[in-house]
């Protein structure tokens, strides 16, 4: 019984640490390209300083004071456009197509979290209430209707079209976008939100000093503000717990075999339709939340916000990558290269 009992317990603490190793591993890397990114970046842009400084000297010292701040704003605007890509990713995972309503999803999301705040404004309760359980409430009601919008969604536009021809859901896609935005766009102009939607918060506090740099003879500090730690701790747990749930899980598991093989995978006794329909409720989910948090940045929502993260960012990707793909092509082919 002893020797059960050790090798059990042995067995748990194994488990557990590859829990540890495949939740936190991720983050581990997403951390060091952020490092070194972040340093490549910066040493390119101070040797590109460097060498325009031989004509103006204070270029130099320009860059020396705003790159900081820079690299501090590129980080929260990375991690924004982290948690839209985790909802793409997850629906073409599994169906292999883009979803282009998803952008809008992230606008709905932003907009849920300006009725929210402008209600407890109404009501008297916003000043009252601390702002960490403000986020909370806001998040969670944006995560709760933007996941259960996608999941409608994708029973009326999607699943009828699921055995056609691979455009044929991407047009479909495409129509859903723009009936969201209009949708939107008639519910808030004839709303008291308005077109853009002031998106009211309780006070924050004063931002936070991360740093000060000495820079001749000025002191120039590197400031964080609360709203951008919030975003960043909300995306990082956001990473973590999706990771948990598609490595860990059984519905993780469900879901890799769905992309992996749909039709093994019904065979295998996994309710294919299920699946599916959890995959957009968690895409969604993750939409609304970064909608929500992207609105509590900013401070405005309307009903437009979605199309640089939806179709017209969708749309520039593919350009640019088709042309570099075919220059380069033609670049190594014309050197001799290939």
């Amino acid at each position: 019984m002893a020797v059960d009992a050790t090798v059990a317990s042995t067995t748990a603490r194994r488990s557990l640490g590859e829990v540890l190793g495949v939740v936190l591993g991720p983050i581990g890397q997403l951390l060091a390209f952020i490092v070194g990114s972040a340093a490549s970046l910066s040493l390119i842009v101070v040797v590109l300083a460097l060498i325009l400084s031989l004509g103006q000297p204070d270029i130099m010292q320009r860059v020396v004071i705003i790159l900081p701040q820079v690299i501090i704003d590129g980080l929260v605007r990375g991690f924004l456009f982290a948690t839209i890509a985790l909802g793409y990713t997850m629906v073409y995972g599994v169906l292999e197509f883009i979803n282009f309503a998803h952008g809008e999803i992230f606008m709905i999301g932003g907009v849920v979290g300006a009725t929210v705040s402008f209600l407890l404004v109404s009501s008297g309760t916003l000043a009252s209430i601390p702002p960490l359980v403000f986020v909370l409430l806001v998040v969670l009601i944006a995560m709760a209707f933007c996941g259960t919008l996608a999941v409608t969604v994708e029973r009326i536009a999607y699943r009828p079209l699921r055995g056609a021809p691979r455009l044929v859901p991407l047009i479909s896609a495409i129509g859903m976008s723009l009936i969201l935005q209009d949708l939107a766009r008639l519910v808030m102009t004839n709303s008291p939100l308005g077109f853009n939607a002031r998106y009211q918060t309780p006070d924050f506090g004063q931002p936070i000093r991360l740093f000060e740099m000495q820079v001749g003879e000025r002191s120039v500090p590197v400031i964080l503000s609360p709203r951008d730690l919030i975003f960043i701790i909300a995306a990082t747990l956001m990473l973590i717990v999706l990771n948990y749930i598609v490595n860990v899980t059984k519905l993780g598991k469900a879901i890799r075999a769905t992309a992996q093989d749909m039709p093994t995978a019904s065979l295998m006794g996994i309710d294919v339709n299920r699946i599916i329909a959890l995959t957009f409720l968690i895409g969604g989910a993750l939409g609304g939340a970064a909608g929500a948090l992207f609105g509590l940045r900013i401070g405005t929502v309307n009903p437009y916000m979605g199309l640089i993260p939806g179709p017209e960012g969708v749309y520039r990707c593919c350009v640019r990558w088709y042309w570099q793909y075919h220059w380069c092509n033609g670049w190594w082919y014309r050197i001799g290269l290939s």
